[in-house]
């Protein structure tokens, strides 16, 4: 009975990935053909490179977006695991095969709204296509490898490869398909995070009080959240002694700090209070967004 409730379970979670991935496929596929294709525009990461080479050369995009993220590919395989680069090697040739295969209409030729509409379809279908355990652009994969090699963060490696990918831009194609093209990718890059964090973005809280209990109590019931509470002493002291405290932490969404530090102000304005924020959660008392 077990197992057969665990093959039910990863039956839902394939058919849910392929669902993501299959969508993503399709969103970014008409991003690039309807927006950003027939008005020269580049995006950064992996897609950038493919439609800098298209733009100055025969090769079809549909073959550049297979052969520029095969070492990526590889990459995921040896850093992520063999499901992920299954998954991606998936998304990649099923978003080759859709760009071979079906013609999008041109949207507009309005470069404002090539930038910021081709970047959003463009994005969405990214991040969807993570959303599904897949990839669609294999920047990241190559930034976790250099992070680990030598050190920077991911983030750093990732603007400074989309800013030799725009100088590049600039200099084969001109300083204004550039400048657009940075749009485009800010747009994409701001939908992409939207997909993958939804709007309820997570605020870890470390509340340290004389009045724990009370705080607990509003936690849970006016909240409606989990929290954990441990121990601490203070690690400042004149006397040689240390105070003793509990510390109450907890993970809200951010459309809830107002409400929290409300609550707060009312039971011990001088509360210590840190605020952090987090990407995702798993279990507790979290309202998990539903796509």
């Amino acid at each position: 009975m077990k197992e057969e409730q665990n093959k039910s379970t990863l039956s839902k979670i394939w058919l849910k990935d392929i669902f993501f991935i299959t969508i993503g496929i399709f969103s970014a596929a008409f991003g690039l053909e309807s927006f950003l294709l027939p008005n020269r525009f580049i995006d950064g990461g992996v897609t950038g490179i493919s439609l800098l080479i298209t733009e100055t050369s025969n090769l079809p995009l549909y073959v550049l977006i297979i052969l520029v993220n095969i070492p990526f590919l590889i990459l995921g395989l040896r850093l992520i695991g063999r499901s992920f680069a299954f998954k991606a090697t998936s998304a990649i040739l099923g978003l080759a095969l859709t760009l071979a295969l079906i013609e999008f209409p041109e949207i507009t030729q309005d470069k404002l709204l090539v930038a910021v509409f081709g970047g959003f379809f463009l994005g969405a279908g990214i991040g969807l296509s993570i959303r599904g355990g897949g990839v669609l652009d294999g920047t990241e994969v190559l930034a976790i490898y250099l992070s680990k090699r030598f050190g920077p963060k991911i983030g750093d490696i990732i603007i400074i490869i989309n800013v030799i990918i725009f100088l590049a831009a600039a200099y084969m194609l001109s300083i204004e398909a550039a400048l657009y093209s940075m749009l485009t990718y800010l747009a994409a890059s701001k939908t992409l995070d939207f997909v993958v964090d939804g709007i309820e973005e997570y605020t870890g809280v470390t509340i340290i009080s004389e009045n724990s209990e009370k705080i607990r109590v509003m936690i849970t019931e006016k909240l409606g959240r989990g929290l954990t509470i441990y121990d601490a002493k203070g690690g400042y002291s004149k006397n040689g002694s240390y105070n003793k405290y509990e510390v109450i932490y907890t993970v809200i969404t951010r459309l809830e700090i107002s409400k929290l530090n409300n609550e707060l102000a009312k039971i011990d304005p001088k509360a210590f209070v840190v605020m952090n924020s987090i990407n995702d959660t798993k279990g507790g008392m979290i309202k998990k967004r539903t796509i």
